[in-house]
C-alpha cells in the first residue's frame, strides 16, 4: 500500500503481519498476473487449458448452463477423461438450478469424469441450501490457475442478434506458487461434499517463480469473513485512492462507515455498480443504499451497458483484488468465494486503468440539490435545488415539474450524471404493491397462503425432527464407545 505509515521497514512488516492474519492468507511471492477482461477472453484461455492438459482439470464454478457454452466445456471436459487425464468437477446446486440438470454430466461421468453437486436440499438442515459454493475456479495440471466472476454460460457473451451486448466481467490467469493454494482451495470444497481426493502430485512449474508479483489467494468459507476483514482494513489503509466495481452491492453498516470515512480523509472513493442488473431486487436494494455514500463524498457510477458482473478494488495504484466475491453480506460470510489480492503496483495500474475505460461507459450520480440555512439567511450550494415555486399550481406548476425532468434528463445525457432524489421510489411502490397483494389474498382467498404456510411447517418440522434423530443417534454411539473403553 502506498502510505506514510508504510515507509519503514517495520510498519510494512506490521501492515503485512495485519493483510495476513485480516485474510487468512499468506502472502506468496514469484507469481504472474495476467488480467482477463469479459467472457471471450476467458472461455478462450479457459479452453485452451483444458484441452492442453495432461494431468488433471479441476473446475469449479456457480453456474454451469446447458447451452452452447456449457457443451463447448463439456465436451473438452470429456476429451480430457478419454485421454485419461484426471478430470473433476464442482457445481452449484442453487447456481445451477433450472440451467443444467445431472443428465447434463452423464458422457463426463461416463468417460470417467467425477461431478459433484454443492449442497443440495438436504434432511436434517433445514436452512443448510442457504450457502452456496459462489466460486469460478479453474486448475489445470497444478501450472495454470484462472479466478473470475464469469460464469460458464452463453448469456456472459450477449446475443448480437438481439443488440445484447456481451457482460462486462473480469478474472486473472495465473502462474507461479500461488496455483498451489488454488488447488488446496478445490479440495477442499470437493471434501466437504464426500470423500476427498488423493493428494495431487506436485508439478515442478507450480512451485517456481515465474514472475515478481506477490499475491494472497483468499478461499473464504462460510461464517469465516475473511474478505470482509480484508476489505476493512483496505478501505482504512488506503490514502489515495480506492476505486470498487461490484455487481449486486448492498452495503453493511460497518463497510459503508469504512468507506465514508475513508473518503472524509481525502481518499477518492467511487463505487460502480450495474445500472440494469440481472436480479432488480438486488440492484433496487443497492440504489436504496446511495444517499449516504454520496453525502460522505463517495463518487458513484452506475455502468450503461447490459450487465455489470465484475467484482474488483484498486487501491492507490498499489494493491488490488480480483475474483467472485460481492460487496454484501452472502458474500462475506456466507458463500464459498475465491479471490485475489495483488500487491504490484504494475498489475494495480492497469486494473485502475480499466476501471478508468469503464467510466466512460457509466452515468455518475449525484444528489439532488437542495437550498440549506445558515446563521439566518438562505444560501445556496453548488448543486443546490433550486428554489419550489409555491405559488405556481394547476397546469402551470405541473408544465415546471415537467419541464424539470426533462432538464434533469437531457443533463443526464450530457453530462453522465444522474440526480438522485430524496427517496429511492421504486422499492416503496414495489413494497406497498406486494403487501396489498398479500393483504387482498389473505382476506379473500386464505387457503393459498395456508397451504404454503403448511408445507414449510411440515418442511421444517420433517427437518428438525431428522437432526434431532441424527444427533440422539450419535449420542448412544458416543456413550457405547465410551462404555466400551
Amino acid at each position: 500500500m502506498n502510505s506514510k505509515l508504510l515507509a519503514s521497514a517495520p510498519a510494512r512488516l506490521l501492515a503485512e503481519q495485519a493483510l495476513s492474519r485480516a485474510a487468512g492468507a499468506p502472502l506468496l511471492g514469484g507469481n504472474s498476473v495476467e488480467l482477463l477482461i469479459d467472457a471471450a477472453a476467458h472461455y478462450e484461455a479457459w479452453l485452451a487449458a483444458i484441452r492442453g492438459a495432461r494431468q488433471r482439470v479441476l473446475l469449479e464454478n456457480y453456474i454451469i448452463r446447458d447451452d452452447v457454452v456449457g457443451h463447448a466445456f463439456r465436451d473438452a471436459l470429456v476429451d480430457c477423461a478419454q485421454r485419461g487425464v484426471q478430470v473433476v468437477v464442482v457445481y452449484d446446486w442453487l447456481g445451477c438450478k433450472g440451467q443444467s440438470r445431472d443428465s447434463f454430466w452423464a458422457p463426463l461421468r461416463a468417460a470417467g469424469g467425477q461431478v459433484r453437486a454443492f449442497n443440495p436440499p438436504r434432511f436434517g438442515q433445514p436452512f443448510g441450501w442457504v450457502s452456496r459454493d459462489h466460486r469460478k475456479l479453474l486448475v489445470v495440471d497444478g501450472i495454470h490457475g484462472f479466478l473470475s466472476g464469469v460464469c460458464i454460460s452463453e448469456k456472459w457473451l450477449g446475443d448480437q442478434a438481439r443488440g445484447q451486448e456481451p457482460w462486462r466481467d473480469t478474472g486473472v490467469a495465473l502462474h507461479g506458487p500461488a496455483v498451489v493454494e488454488l488447488e488446496n482451495a478445490f479440495a477442499e470444497s470437493w471434501s466437504s461434499i464426500g470423500s476427498p481426493l488423493p493428494p495431487f502430485s506436485a508439478a515442478a512449474e507450480s512451485t517456481t517463480q515465474v514472475g515478481e508479483v506477490a499475491l494472497r489467494v483468499i478461499a473464504t468459507q462460510p461464517s469465516t469473513a475473511g474478505m470482509y476483514r480484508l476489505d476493512q482494513l483496505i478501505a482504512a489503509m488506503a490514502t489515495k485512492t480506492l476505486w470498487l466495481t461490484d455487481a449486486y452491492f448492498v452495503g453493511i453498516a460497518p463497510y459503508v462507515q469504512a468507506l465514508a470515512s475513508a473518503a472524509r480523509d481525502g481518499v477518492d472513493v467511487r463505487l460502480l455498480v450495474p445500472g440494469t442488473s440481472d436480479i432488480p431486487m438486488v440492484a433496487g436494494m443497492s440504489r436504496s443504499g446511495y444517499r449516504p455514500l454520496l453525502k460522505a463524498g463517495i463518487r458513484v457510477f452506475e455502468w450503461n451497458g447490459s450487465m455489470l458482473h465484475a467484482k474488483t478494488a484498486v487501491a492507490d495504484n498499489q494493491w488490488a483484488r480480483v475474483g467472485s466475491s460481492n460487496l454484501n453480506i452472502a458474500s462475506w460470510l456466507n458463500n464459498r468465494e475465491i479471490d485475489v489480492a495483488v500487491e504490484d503496483t504494475a498489475f494495480a495500474t492497469a486494473l485502475a486503468e480499466q476501471y478508468e475505460k469503464d467510466l466512460q461507459n457509466a452515468t455518475e450520480i449525484v444528489l439532488s440539490p437542495r437550498r440549506w440555512r445558515r446563521r439566518g439567511e438562505h444560501v445556496r450550494s453548488s448543486t443546490a435545488r433550486p428554489p419550489r415555486q409555491r405559488h405556481m399550481g394547476g397546469s402551470s406548476g405541473r408544465t415546471a415539474a415537467g419541464a424539470l425532468r426533462i432538464a434533469n434528463s437531457v443533463g443526464a445525457a450530457l453530462t453522465d450524471r444522474r440526480v438522485l432524489g430524496d427517496t429511492s421510489i421504486s422499492p416503496l411502490l414495489i413494497g406497498a404493491v406486494s403487501l396489498t397483494v398479500v393483504a387482498i389474498v389473505a382476506v379473500f382467498w386464505p387457503a393459498v397462503l395456508g397451504w404454503p404456510l403448511a408445507a414449510i411447517a411440515i418442511w421444517l418440522a420433517l427437518n428438525l425432527a431428522a437432526r434431532a434423530w441424527q444427533l440422539w443417534r450419535r449420542r448412544k454411539q458416543r456413550q457405547a464407545a465410551e462404555a466400551e473403553e
